[in-house]
Formats: C-alpha cells, sequence, structure tokens
C-alpha cells in the first residue's frame, strides 16, 4: 500500500496505445500514478512486481487476454485482492458474467464515458484502501497496536525461508513479563492493561524498522530480529530488559515491572532443514531457563549449522 505521501499506482494494461493516451492526459489531475503495459503478459508481470492499488484492464489482446490476464491475477496471493476495473468493447452479457465471475470489480464498456470512468475509477480505490485497512486490523492486536500471532506467523515464516533461501543473519526472541498475573490481581487489570501497552511502546521505541514485534498472546511477545547475529540480538535483548525495570508505572509507581527474554539467533549460515516452528521452540526453552533461573534475564543461544540445534551462549544476568 503506498504511504500518505504517495499517490495510489494504477496499473493500465491495454494494447491500444491511443488508450495509453487518452488516460493519460483526461487521468492527470486525478491523485494517482498511472502505468502502462501494452501486452496481458507484461501486465501480468507488472501486476505482480509492483501490487498496484487498481487495475485497468482491456479483454482483448493478442498475446494474452484480458481473461487469461485476470484469472491470473484472482489466483496470485499477491494481487488476487486488487480492484481490477475491465475496460473492453465487448459488451455482451456472457462476457460481462465471465469478468464479474472471474473476479473483476466493475466493467466499462468502450468508448468510455470518461467521467463516469473517473467516478468508478475513485470508487475502486477507495474499495483497495478499506481492504488494506481490514488486512492491517486483523492483523493488529487491540490492546498494544502491534501485530498480533497471526501477523507474527505470517512474517516469521516469511523470515525463516528467506534465510533458508539466501543465508543471512536472523535471530528470534520470546518475552515475557515477569508476576504478571500478580500485577492483574494486586493492582487490577486496567494496570496489567498499562504495562502491555508499556512493553508495546517499548518495543517500539528500541527496535529498528525491519524488527517485527508481535504480541504473542497473554502477556507474551515475540521479536523477529532480521540481519542480525545473535550477538547483536543478545546486546538489543538486554538494552530492552534494562529499559523495562526503569519504567514508572502511574497506576503503582512503587513497584519495578520486569521481563524475562529467551533468544535464539542465527549467524547468517546454513540453517538446513530448521522449522520455524523448532525455531520458536527453541527460543521458548531458553525463556523457561531465564524465569526457572531467576526471572529478569536474557538465556541466549545460537543455532548450530552442523547439528542443527541450539548451542549455548553466556546467559545475562540481572543487574
Amino acid at each position: 500500500m503506498p504511504s500518505n505521501t504517495e499517490n495510489p499506482l494504477v496499473l493500465l494494461i491495454d494494447d491500444s496505445v491511443d488508450v495509453h493516451r487518452l488516460l493519460q492526459v483526461r487521468l492527470r489531475h486525478e491523485q494517482i500514478r498511472l502505468v502502462g503495459k501494452t501486452s496481458g503478459r507484461e501486465g501480468l508481470e507488472e501486476g505482480k512486481r509492483v501490487r498496484p492499488s487498481t487495475i485497468l484492464l482491456d479483454l482483448d489482446m493478442p498475446d494474452m487476454d484480458g481473461f487469461e490476464v485476470l484469472r491470473a491475477l484472482k489466483e496470485d496471493a499477491n494481487t488476487n485482492t486488487v480492484p481490477v476495473i475491465v475496460l473492453s468493447a465487448m459488451s455482451s452479457s456472457e462476457d460481462k458474467v465471465t469478468a464479474f465471475d472471474l473476479g473483476a470489480t466493475d466493467y466499462v464498456t468502450k468508448p468510455f464515458d470518461l467521467a463516469e470512468l473517473r467516478a468508478r475509477l475513485r470508487a475502486a480505490l477507495r474499495l483497495d484502501q478499506l481492504l488494506h485497512l481490514l488486512a492491517e486490523r486483523a492483523n493488529v492486536d487491540g490492546l498494544t497496536g502491534l501485530g498480533n500471532r497471526a501477523h507474527y506467523n505470517q512474517r516469521w515464516n516469511e523470515k525463516v525461508a528467506e534465510t533458508r533461501r539466501y543465508p543471512s543473519p536472523l535471530s528470534l526472541a520470546m518475552i515475557d513479563i515477569d508476576f504478571f498475573k500478580r500485577i492483574n490481581d494486586t493492582y487490577g487489570h486496567p494496570a496489567g492493561d498499562e504495562v502491555l501497552q508499556g512493553v508495546a511502546k517499548l518495543l517500539q521505541t528500541e527496535c529498528r524498522e525491519i524488527d517485527v514485534a508481535c504480541r504473542y498472546g497473554g502477556e507474551e511477545f515475540t521479536l523477529i530480529m532480521p540481519s542480525t547475529p545473535t550477538t547483536d540480538a543478545l546486546r538489543v535483548t538486554e538494552r530492552i530488559r534494562e529499559a523495562m525495570m526503569r519504567i514508572v508505572w502511574a497506576r503503582h509507581p512503587e513497584h519495578t515491572v520486569t521481563m524475562s527474554i529467551g533468544l535464539v539467533g542465527s549467524n547468517g549460515g546454513q540453517i538446513g532443514d530448521v522449522t520455524p516452528e523448532a525455531w520458536l521452540e527453541a527460543a521458548d526453552k531458553n525463556l523457561y531457563h531465564a524465569k526457572h533461573n531467576g526471572r529478569n534475564r536474557v538465556v541466549a543461544t545460537e543455532l548450530s549449522v552442523s547439528k542443527r540445534s541450539p548451542t549455548e551462549l553466556p546467559q545475562t544476568k540481572a543487574a
């Protein structure tokens, strides 16, 4: 999705150069970036590459007709939600029904009324924005604003798959708030919510843009650190742990809240057949050891390339 300062991208796929020239002129005052391709195959490749906000698609093209392009777009997970407005001289009910059955958002017959096309384009762009908002909210934890468990699963699977294809450092931390139930029982659930939100804010403050912080569930959080060797990730998580102890909580300023962290990282070698689930399980075991050995500490291990199992690093202890 384009940033707030960037106009949405509209992809025009039509083999008529005249249509491209016409729409470049007539849509120039719309707040869009119009990109054009004159063949179905090139248009499909471009759509998958840039993931536009809306596609204007002709049906009658020589190399790959619009129906084939539309079917391929809707079968691809990266483009299946992109609104597609069909622009076609084919006006039969059968063609329209086929286009809508394949997933078209709208159908405009040529020669088209430009004012009507602009209105339909704006509606499609609003639909794309709404779909993005719904998708984002489906992956966001409502209390903390971090990614939720589903978002973690998606991003972690992606990062492990990337590391398999292109070996690079990658680290994962499991974070748990110490004695969280006691906070709820002593100070009330609003105080517990305040702590959860405080941890989320802390993670957002201390992490880089490439890091992915999520609420895994309850009082547990995950932190995905791409391009980060284990020793660097250890420094990051230790910094987070120490910063947690310095927070003064409005509902219980006299009470310091701490966290325990289990960390497992790879330094960029081949990770073999280590699955995302096995990696998470290793981090969770380290979290268990951190809590069992006194809490308020980081236990870190390194994923061994040869053994495909964690190799212990020096453990950090509470200050």
